[in-house]
């Protein structure tokens, strides 16, 4: 199977043999659980229930297994999968919400509701962590690419002292506070890395960081790496200016940074003065036609002397229905901090930004990260990482190896452009460990639920059951 082979290159993160067989053996039964994916759970799904179960939850404490290495060992895969006559990296990152019901558990805080509606605040109580996931397609273009989580950072607040609280308390909450900002630690993150893919042998090829608005910002762009491209919306009326050109630079004094001050991005999107350009780029399982508009180069205040170009995205129109009225999504503006990068590279790799939301949401649902019952600080940032991991082995396998999908179910209509959902190999997975363990013929199987088209004639209900069953 590939993912044991996958999953045996890993072996340098665990401090024992032993070590790395007993967490195989949880990385199986987390694929093969049906229940809730627990570490319970987990050891359950793999028959060891009636065994000491102690030392499954000693894993996740002390330094038995390195979740930071074992991902860096995924980061190489990944990186090392990109074509060697593509000259960047694609990355994105994002910052995600575990919910949690206990109240002791480590770094958990009432945080705002991501999923609430917009005209109330709502709080749940949970953990937050960020991710940082990279692209795996064979070449840049308009094909299809998925997203990859090679970073997972626990992201706990400052703990605020009570009132009376001597005053050196509240002074190292103030400082606390600043050093766990999201920015801050994004920041953190994207030069841990560049530094890592310089170690895998890739410090001549460019990152390029997709972040979203609430990472770009002053922090995060004026400590960019060398070699680091970040990609990032901006607000449709933030203040740009031009660059200085000769005849405004002084010869004496101070020098100009920031040139005439620049129409807001909503004002050039609607102006007449800048034309629209087609670019054609993949989304939504296939490729459309976007219309933009762009300005270099433009400098920003907060990024300092730095040259920018500002992208304006015309939204494309969509139908509910074919009946239906055109609606369109709001528009979208972007900075790109190289003004080299192409802009269809540039459009494509922040389109490819959507897979690290489709991580979020496998990882959560699917293989149920956040549901473990752990308490403690080490735990609870190391059983996430390794659900994480254990997620983009699957994924890293399943692009090396050929998959043979289950018979789709009879309303299940697949186009040839849509990709293998992660629920597809998790089922694929249960089939072939299943079908091995208890001696079936897989392909019996698969041939004896094709010619079964009656609902009168279905004597093989039982294993439909594993196999089509669903988190």
């Amino acid at each position: 199977m590939v993912f044991c082979s996958v999953f045996s290159d890993c072996k340098l993160a665990f401090k024992q043999t032993r070590t790395w067989k007993r967490a195989q053996v949880l990385a199986e039964g987390l694929l093969g659980c049906v229940g809730r994916n627990t570490v319970t759970g987990m050891i359950s799904a793999t028959g060891q229930q009636f065994k000491d179960w102690s030392a499954a939850y000693r894993l996740f404490q002390g330094d038995r297994m390195d979740t930071e290495k074992l991902l860096s060992i995924i980061r190489k895969n990944v990186a090392d999968a990109v074509s060697a006559n593509e000259q960047e990296i694609y990355a994105h990152m994002d910052d995600t919400l575990l919910r949690k019901s206990g109240k002791k558990v480590a770094g958990a805080k009432w945080m705002r509701d991501p999923l609430g509606p917009p005209f109330q605040t709502n709080l749940v109580w949970g953990q937050r962590f960020i991710q940082l996931s990279l692209s795996l397609c064979p070449r840049m273009g308009m094909v299809q690419a998925t997203s990859v989580p090679v970073d997972l950072h626990h992201c706990p607040s400052a703990l605020r002292p009570k009132k009376n609280s001597p005053k050196e308390e509240h002074d190292l909450f103030r400082e606390t506070q600043k050093k766990t900002k999201l920015s801050i630690i994004g920041s953190q993150r994207i030069s841990a890395l560049r530094k890592g893919l310089d170690c895998d042998g890739h410090s001549e090829k460019s990152l390029v960081m997709s972040v979203d608005g609430s990472y770009t910002n002053e922090t995060v762009l004026k400590k960019l790496d060398r070699n680091v491209i970040l990609i990032g919306r901006i607000r449709k009326d933030c203040k740009l200016h031009e660059a200085p050109d000769n005849a405004q630079i002084k010869a004496k004094g101070r020098k100009l940074v920031y040139g005439k001050e620049l129409p807001t991005p909503e004002e050039i999107r609607q102006s007449d003065k800048y034309e629209w350009q087609d670019i054609k780029a993949w989304a939504a399982g296939k490729v459309h036609t976007f219309q933009v508009k762009t300005l270099e180069p433009v400098r920003w205040r907060k990024s300092g002397p730095m040259n920018l170009r500002l992208v304006v995205i015309r939204p494309v129109g969509y139908r509910l229905t074919k009946k239906s009225k055109m609606l369109y999504r709001d528009p979208a503006y972007l900075i790109c901090t190289s003004t080299e990068l192409s802009l269809e590279k540039l459009l494509q790799a922040y389109l490819w930004r959507w897979g690290i939301e489709v991580n979020f949401r496998d990882q959560k649902t699917l293989l149920g990260c956040g549901q473990a019952q752990v308490r403690k600080e080490i735990p609870c940032s190391k059983v996430p990482q390794f659900i994480t991991a254990v997620y983009s082995m699957l994924l890293v396998s399943a692009s090396k190896a050929k998959i043979t999908e289950l018979p789709r179910p009879k309303w299940y209509i697949k186009k040839s452009s849509q990709r293998t959902t992660t629920q597809d190999l998790i089922n694929q997975f249960k089939a072939i460990s299943w079908t091995d363990s208890v001696r079936i013929n897989f392909s019996d199987f698969v041939a004896m639920e094709q010619k079964q088209q009656s609902a009168k004639n279905n004597p093989i209900h039982s294993l439909s059951n594993l196999f089509y069953a669903r988190n």
